[in-house]
């Protein structure tokens, strides 16, 4: 099976691009199969990231073997949500990071039925601000009854905690958003309630001036309790939820366990910046749902721990 001519032609201008540049990735995404073997003869195999467009055409790729494939599951929707998707899905991986440059290769503009053209635009993408916060989209997909609103203004105080820490140091914490009522009862106070005596408008999260005033709390030990409608009802927190029955990946720590825990129990959204890489992940039903890489923060150089702050437990511990 040849590539078609256009195919072809474009593949060599992206090479080309990415040796210029020069591009630390090719990303192709496909709406058909192609010959693999002769798209390596034009695109570095070990800088090539690949989005199939249905399972038929990623077990193709695999097939293949030697090649990066994003298995994203898109679905339908536009391709620069797509694309940004798998871009996300690539610095998860650890195929990507902030700073890089990509070489970005798509059908953009539609093909005649009947007449498919896998290829027909290309991109060059900096992985600076195009990934650094969640869409609505993403944050749509979540079941919850947590306003759109109220996520997104913790999703970003979380991204800006991860990115810049705090006074220099890197700040891991963990936000419980909805079902207050049901969390508080699985929780108890390590310390003192910063936000006791303010009203609700002086501890409304979606405030920027209030979530600047929470990125110093935030350093505390202990979770961040807010309620659905932004209202911040307590900090240093206690998370005692059982954790039976959770399974996370090794290497993450104990806010991460009591994230999982307090989501399994209760109909809350966990949010959890990572103190030693910044990521931050969001978790439901006891699960992670997405990771949010910090895509602008500043490389610190410290000495090797895992990806957990305080290693790895299977019972309550304290989240700080």
């Amino acid at each position: 099976m040849s590539l078609p001519a256009q195919t072809a032609i474009l593949l060599t201008t992206a090479r080309n691009l990415a040796e210029a540049l020069p591009a630390d990735a090719v990303l192709l995404v496909t709406e058909m199969d192609l010959d693999w073997s002769r798209v390596v003869e034009h695109l570095p195999a070990d800088k090539l990231l690949i989005v199939a467009r249905d399972p038929e055409h990623a077990a193709a790729v695999r097939e293949h073997g030697g090649l990066t494939l994003l298995d994203i599951n898109p679905g339908p929707m536009p391709i620069q949500e797509r694309m940004s998707l798998a871009l996300l899905e690539a610095v998860a991986l650890g195929k990507l990071r902030a700073g890089d440059h990509v070489v970005a290769l798509y059908n953009g503009i539609g093909v005649e039925e009947n007449r498919p053209e896998p290829i027909d635009s290309i991109s060059i993408i900096h992985l600076g601000e195009h990934l650094e916060r969640l869409s609505a989209q993403d944050l749509r997909k979540l079941n919850t009854q947590v306003p759109l609103e109220v996520l997104r203004a913790v999703v970003d105080l979380a991204t800006e905690i991860g990115r810049e820490g705090r006074e220099g140091k890197p700040v891991g914490t963990m936000f419980v958003v909805g079902d207050t009522k049901k969390v508080l009862t699985m929780c108890r106070p390590l310390n003192f309630n910063p936000f006791r005596g303010y009203s609700a408008a002086e501890r409304d999260i979606r405030d920027p001036r209030v979530r600047e005033q929470i990125k110093d709390i935030a350093q505390l030990e202990g979770a961040l309790i807010i309620q659905r409608d932004g209202v911040a009802e307590a900090a240093c927190m206690y998370i005692d939820a059982p954790a039976e029955g959770i399974t996370i990946s090794k290497g993450l720590g104990t806010r991460h366990w009591a994230a999982a825990a307090i989501t399994k129990k209760t109909k809350a959204i966990a949010v959890v910046v990572s103190q030693s890489s910044g990521i931050v992940r969001i978790f439901q039903n006891g699960t992670i749902v997405l990771n949010i890489p910090p895509l602008a923060r500043p490389m610190i150089w410290s000495h090797f721990h895992m990806d957990g702050d305080h290693g790895v437990s299977h019972s309550p511990m304290p989240v700080g």
